[in-house]
């Protein structure tokens, strides 16, 4: 018997359709998958490693809370300057380096005696991270233009679906390595990742150059690394304060300003831009998709990590049965994702997602600390519906709305708008659960979750670039 998503890669298989020289090559699938997962495994195992860490070091919320801003800060910057790499010189090199320091990651962590090398390690797995979901996208590009079909539904499901499984698997894999081995095995998990990704891109990513565009020069040329570092120092300032926003900090967001407007100046007037800011201007759909992205991962990265430690915290479940709590909506959104995936509609899954978040928001306001183990996989599966369908809507959008030449580094803004979302979710916590994660402040917590979801649901609303939706794949 086959599952739906094993049925979805079937028709993937070389030779479909009118030969195999026009049918996606099957061999890029599992070092796309695997690669474009590590940085998502890390998300979810760590959401169950937040409070026994924190135990381990003595380190109240406040501060395991940088495990989770160390990543998306290095990730928030690393995306799209990889990325743009990526576009540039071909994924291979881009992804077989980055999953060289997603193992040495795996070994710092395994080993580290304090929180701060932790927090080290986290960061290095951030850059290590970086290039699997741009290479994808990029692959996945770059088929579609060798093969000639312009709607590769079917493969984009496959990678988010993927995505939702790992997962799926995260916040229990997670719990069952602490029962195993301790917090520690979670870290060390990246090691054989990393070794299967690398082997599987050295045997199948192909040795290719991307094709070069009319009035192109050497790649090197096209680098732009003085833009690449106003756009790292404007976004590390940023989200600095946005860790610690206090009346000390706020020097740093003078240095964001200053940084954002050279960033600004210097893209402007170079020939071969880092970020094109004349044609992303002109692109307001792909820039709504960022917007939205960003408060919708406020959202779901806030019940991943928040509700999961008030589960472990304040209704005192331990870390394997808070993972078992959550598996409701990765299953619902994996289903979700298989379902309505070949539908390149975009529109009615953001829709959808938006109300979905929403209630869901809602309901953590009737949580206590007694509250039934069926209330919190109630949550959890209404989450997974706006978990299954938001993810895939940002994906397909930015796929049909981004410049072909730069889908890339496109992908990598994608992904760090949704990591500015993951930070913002982190200093919420942090405010919300000063001390320890308890109920009060999951009620705080809530309130502000309503509000961001009900601007995601207006943006959306609103947003009438959105019904012209590309045809659905055949």
């Amino acid at each position: 018997m086959t599952t739906p998503f094993a049925r979805l890669v079937g028709r993937l298989r070389p030779g479909a359709g009118s030969g195999g020289a026009t049918a996606f090559d099957r061999r890029l699938l599992a070092p796309m998958m695997l690669g474009s997962v590590l940085n998502p495994v890390n998300s979810s195992i760590i959401s169950v490693s937040l409070v026994p860490i924190g135990a381990a070091f003595g380190a109240p919320p406040s501060s395991t809370a940088w495990l989770i801003s160390a990543l998306y800060l290095a990730t928030s910057i690393g995306q799209p300057v990889v990325g743009r790499l990526i576009d540039l010189f071909g994924p291979r090199r881009l992804f077989l380096a980055g999953t060289l320091l997603t193992g040495v990651a795996g070994v710092v962590g395994a080993l580290a005696p304090n929180l701060g090398v932790l927090i080290a390690a986290r960061a290095i797995l951030g850059f290590g991270t970086c290039a699997g979901y741009p290479a994808a996208m990029y692959l996945i590009r770059s088929e579609a233009r060798r093969t000639g079909h312009d709607s590769p539904a079917g493969v984009l499901t496959a990678l988010a679906v993927t995505n939702q499984t790992i997962a799926v698997i995260g916040p229990s894999l997670g719990g069952l390595l602490i029962d195993l081995g301790g917090w520690r095995t979670t870290l060390a998990v990246n090691i054989p990742l990393a070794l299967a990704a690398g082997a599987l891109g050295l045997l199948r990513l192909p040795k290719t150059t991307p094709p070069r565009t009319a009035g192109s020069t050497r790649p090197l040329a096209e680098l732009d690394p003085a833009g690449m570092a106003l756009f790292a120092a404007a976004l590390l300032s940023l989200l600095l304060f946005l860790m610690s926003p206090a009346p000390g900090n706020w020097y740093l967001l003078a240095l964001a300003a200053a940084a954002a407007a050279g960033f600004a100046i210097r893209e402007l007037r170079a020939p071969k831009p880092f970020i094109d800011l004349r044609v992303l201007a002109g692109n307001s759909p792909l820039l709504l998709t960022y917007g939205r992205a960003l408060l919708a991962y406020v959202v779901s990265y806030s019940f991943l990590y928040g509700y999961t430690q008030w589960m472990e915290d304040g209704r005192g479940l331990g870390a394997s049965r808070a993972g078992v709590a959550l598996l409701p909506l990765f299953c619902v959104a994996i289903v979700v994702s298989t379902a309505t995936g070949r539908r390149t509609e975009i529109r009615g899954k953001l829709l959808t997602g938006a109300v979905g978040q929403l209630a869901a928001c809602v309901m953590l306001l009737a949580l206590a600390p007694d509250s039934p183990f069926v209330l919190l996989l109630a949550v959890a599966f209404v989450l997974g519906v706006p978990q299954g369908l938001n993810g895939l809507a940002f994906q397909n959008a930015v796929y049909y709305q981004a410049e072909p030449e730069r889908m890339a580094s496109s992908a990598g803004l994608l992904r760090t708008f949704g990591y500015l979302g993951a930070i913002v979710s982190s200093a919420a916590g942090g405010a919300f659960f000063p001390e320890r994660a308890d109920t009060p402040g999951l009620h705080h917590l809530a309130w502000f979750l309503i509000a961001v979801a009900a601007v995601f649901l207006l943006v959306t609303v609103l947003d009438r670039s959105l019904g012209a939706a590309p045809a659905a794949e055949k």
